[in-house]
C-alpha cells in the first residue's frame, strides 16, 4: 500500500510538472494569445524598470529608458498609446507582448513625430516577442556614440511573432534578428526606413521561419536579406520568403553596396516564391557564397517603371533597373515560372495607386496603395505548393483569397 501511495504521488508531481510547463510554453506561442488585464500600468510618465500592462485608451509618456527584467513581462491591451521623448529606448530582457487589433491599433511614437527621434525596441536578450497590430513610427534616435539604432533588434533563438504592423521611418535595420530565433513575420508595413543604410528585415545565424504578405517601400538597403554567418556556417539561416511586395528600395547606398529586393548569402537558403519586386536597384541577388543547392525560387514578378535612373552616391551612373532584376555575377538566374518585364508598361502588376517612386530619402510619405486592380497579371500567376505546402494562387502582398496584408 505504502508503495502504492508512493506511486500515486510521483504520477500526480508529474502531472503537475507537465501541466505546468505547457502553460508555461503557450505564453511565448505564436497562437493562443490572450489579452492581459491583470497589472495595469497607470497612464502617466513611466521609466526604468517596468512590468504590467498598457491599458486600452490611455496615454503613456516614456521619459528615460524603460527596462523590461528577465522573468517579466511587458503587455498591451488593444488601443493603447505611447509617446517617447528624450530618444529613450525600451529594452527587452523578459516578454514583450503588444496586442493590437484592427480597429484598435496600438501607437508608439516620438513626442516630436520626426524620423530618428527615439531608441526603439532593444530586445538582444528578450524571451518572447510578440506584436500585433502596432504602429511603431520614427525609431532609430542616435546612441552613445552617435549611430542610428535599429528599430527592433533580437539577438536570442526565440519566438518572434510580429503580424499586421505598421513600421515607419527608422533610421537603420527595421527588423534585425538572429541567432536561432524562429520567426513569423506576416503583413507587416515596412515604410521609408534607414537613413543611408540599414536592412528591411535583416536575418542571421541560423534563423528558421516565415517571411509573408509583407509590403516594404522605400528602404536604404535591402527589403529583405537572409545570412547565415561566415564564422558559424551551422546550423542555418532557412525561410520561407513569400507573397511580398517590395518597391522601390536599395537605392540610398549607392552602387558600391545597392540594396536588393531579397538576398540570399553567407550559407542562408532561401524559398521565394509569388514576391512583386518593383523598382529595386537589385531584384533577387542570391550570392555565390549562399546555400545555393538548397535555395528555391520563381513565380515572382520583375517590373520597373523607368528604363534607367541615376544612382543617387555617384550622380554620373546611369543604372539600368531591369539589368538587375537578376544581378549580373549572382547565382540567381531567371526562372520559366518568373513575370520579367522587358519594357515600361509590360508586365505592370497594377498598382490601384502608385506614384512612380524609385529613390526617395528617409521618412518619405507612402501615399501608396499597393493593392492589385483587376486584370493584374500577378492575379492567378502564384506558386501554390512551393515548400511545406506553402505559397497562393496570386502574387504580391495583397491576395484574391483574403489572406493577405491587411492594410
Amino acid at each position: 500500500m505504502k508503495a502504492k501511495y508512493i506511486y500515486k504521488v510521483i504520477a500526480g508531481f508529474i502531472l503537475v510538472v507537465f501541466a505546468a510547463s505547457c502553460k508555461k510554453a503557450e505564453l511565448t506561442t505564436f497562437t493562443k494569445i490572450k489579452i492581459p488585464s491583470s497589472s495595469p500600468i497607470q497612464p502617466g510618465n513611466i521609466s526604468g524598470f517596468l512590468k504590467g500592462t498598457l491599458l486600452t485608451g490611455q496615454t503613456y509618456t516614456i521619459t528615460s529608458d524603460i527596462t523590461v527584467k528577465k522573468g517579466d513581462t511587458l503587455a498591451s491591451q488593444p488601443g493603447a498609446t505611447v509617446v517617447v521623448k528624450n530618444n529613450a529606448q525600451i529594452n527587452i530582457q523578459g516578454v514583450l507582448q503588444l496586442l493590437g487589433t484592427k480597429d484598435q491599433p496600438i501607437f508608439f511614437n516620438s513626442d516630436t513625430n520626426q524620423p530618428g527621434t527615439w531608441g526603439g525596441l532593444q530586445c538582444d536578450t528578450a524571451q518572447a516577442i510578440t506584436i500585433l497590430w502596432t504602429h511603431i513610427d520614427n525609431t532609430g534616435g542616435p546612441d552613445a556614440s552617435g549611430s542610428a539604432r535599429g528599430t527592433l533588434k533580437v539577438k536570442k533563438a526565440i519566438n518572434v511573432d510580429i503580424e499586421d504592423s505598421w513600421f515607419t521611418n527608422g533610421q537603420d535595420d527595421l527588423m534585425a534578428i538572429s541567432n536561432g530565433a524562429k520567426i513569423k513575420l506576416l503583413r507587416n508595413t515596412i515604410s521609408s526606413s534607414g537613413s543611408t543604410d540599414g536592412e528591411g528585415i535583416n536575418l542571421k545565424t541560423g534563423v528558421t521561419g516565415i517571411v509573408a504578405y509583407n509590403v516594404v517601400f522605400s528602404q536604404a538597403g535591402s527589403g529583405i536579406k537572409l545570412e547565415t554567418s561566415s564564422s558559424k556556417p551551422f546550423p542555418q539561416t532557412e525561410v520561407d520568403v513569400y507573397n511580398n511586395t517590395v518597391v522601390a528600395v536599395g537605392w540610398r547606398r549607392g552602387s558600391a553596396e545597392p540594396g536588393r529586393g531579397t538576398s540570399v548569402g553567407v550559407n542562408a537558403i532561401g524559398h521565394i516564391y509569388n514576391n512583386i519586386y518593383v523598382n529595386c536597384y537589385h531584384g533577387l541577388e542570391l550570392f555565390t557564397d549562399g546555400d545555393i543547392v538548397h535555395t528555391t525560387y520563381g513565380n515572382n514578378l520583375f517590373y520597373a517603371t523607368v528604363d534607367h535612373y541615376t544612382d543617387l552616391v555617384d550622380p554620373t551612373l546611369q543604372i539600368d533597373i531591369r539589368a538587375g532584376f537578376y544581378p549580373a555575377g549572382a547565382a540567381g538566374t531567371p526562372q520559366p515560372t518568373d513575370l520579367i518585364s522587358t519594357k515600361v508598361g509590360e508586365l505592370n502588376p497594377m498598382f490601384v495607386k502608385f506614384d512612380g517612386t524609385v529613390a526617395a530619402p528617409n521618412g518619405f510619405p507612402n501615399t501608396n496603395d499597393f493593392r492589385l486592380q483587376n486584370g493584374s497579371p500577378a492575379f492567378g500567376a502564384g506558386n501554390l505548393n512551393f515548400h511545406n505546402g506553402l505559397g497562393n494562387q496570386d502574387l504580391g502582398a495583397y491576395t484574391t483569397d483574403g489572406k493577405g496584408n491587411q492594410h
